[in-house]
């Protein structure tokens, strides 16, 4: 079999070890004679998979006792409405991030459920760069700031959290457990599982207990944090598939170093794709400010454009693969998530270097 090198934005790939371990156990999990994803979410057998990846996630992403873990459906798009309806009860605002495409999307959900105001918008510079501190608007009443971590599409980053005046709520589903979290400086941080920790159908969401005993009462049952911290996120039937492949996914990460280890490879694996980028004498552009550079999501465009079909032909000849940057920015986009090997990244860095020097062959 010859597996190829992907690169997709979403979802994400797996490691090899972890898809073995999933297909060895698919038929018969433990000797129960059923495969996990047949068997009730109230079975013991279920329950200690359950309970062991809650346990796993508040270890790698290092949470503090005074937050609780949730596994929520709907991926990081439900927490656009769900936070503001939890978090902003009546008669307060809440400020919001435009930083890219996701910090747009999440303002415009949470306009729908509240009073959101655009706490800083990098709309008119063309999503290029985070805001520094000093330029994020909070204004009175404001419950809390929302921020996007990581912009997956324009593939900015920033390197640190905001330390504001109010809380903050931070998507970060394209750099989770990829990058420490200030815990500190924020009242929730969520993120879908299909970039860095498995498959799709599943967001964590990590929420501070104080934060949880203010959320706005009378919600649908699903719609509100209590419920399922109530209920260990068993309120209805979970995505069970998810849970059980991201909780072997962090059983691969914490043998790899943890969050930590996986900074460093973000970090050193991105930074071997944008030297190419900066050693191609400008055949490869990337229009990020380079102190945000993402470490995760690395877009890179060509001087002459009409070679985008031919580096996505070729690429894909070679085995690598979801090269093609989002339809809404055009260019080529390399995500580089936890689980792509050393290997992928390495011929890639290898791929971009031949093809600069003789495009047309």
């Amino acid at each position: 079999m010859s597996r190829v090198r992907n690169f997709c934005a979403g979802p994400c790939t797996l490691p090899t070890e972890v898809l073995a371990e999933v297909r060895d156990e698919l038929l018969d999990f433990e000797g129960s004679g059923m495969s996990l994803i047949e068997m009730s979410h109230r079975s013991p057998e279920y329950d200690a998979v359950h309970e062991d990846a809650l346990d796993r996630m508040r270890r790698a992403l290092e949470v503090p006792q005074d937050f609780e873990v949730l596994f929520l459906q709907g991926g990081g798009l439900l927490q656009f409405a769900m936070v503001p309806m939890n978090l902003a009860p009546a008669g307060s605002t809440v400020g919001y991030v435009r930083s890219g495409a996701w910090g747009k999307a999440a303002h415009a959900d949470a306009a729908r459920a509240t009073w959101a105001y655009l706490a800083w918008d990098g709309q008119d510079g063309g999503f290029t760069r985070m805001p520094r501190p000093e330029e994020i608007e909070v204004r009175p009443d404001t419950r809390y700031v929302h921020v996007t971590s990581n912009e997956t599409i324009e593939g900015i980053q920033a390197r640190a959290l905001p330390d504001l005046a109010v809380p903050l709520v931070v998507d970060m589903s394209s750099d989770f457990l990829t990058r420490s979290v200030e815990w500190e400086r924020v009242d929730l941080v969520y993120g879908g599982v299909q970039k860095n920790l498995g498959p799709a159908g599943l967001a964590g969401v990590v929420i501070r207990r104080s934060a949880l005993d203010e959320c706005v009462a009378g919600l649908p049952s699903y719609l509100s944090f209590p419920s399922h911290a109530k209920t260990r996120s068993l309120l209805n039937t979970p995505p069970m598939f998810s849970i059980y492949v991201m909780g072997k996914m962090l059983r691969w990460i914490e043998d790899r170093g943890g969050l930590r280890g996986m900074a460093e490879r973000a970090e050193r694996r991105s930074g071997r794709i944008y030297d190419v980028i900066e050693a191609s004498d400008g055949f490869y552009t990337n229009p990020a400010d380079p102190q945000v550079r993402s470490r995760t999501n690395v877009v890179f465009r060509m001087a002459d454009p009409d070679l985008d079909a031919r580096f996505l032909a070729d690429a894909r000849a070679a085995g690598l693969v979801n090269l093609k940057g989002h339809r809404s920015v055009g260019g080529m986009r390399a995500s580089i998530y936890n689980a792509m090997p050393d290997e992928g990244v390495d011929e890639l860095a290898g791929f971009m270097r031949d093809f600069a020097e003789a495009p047309d062959e």
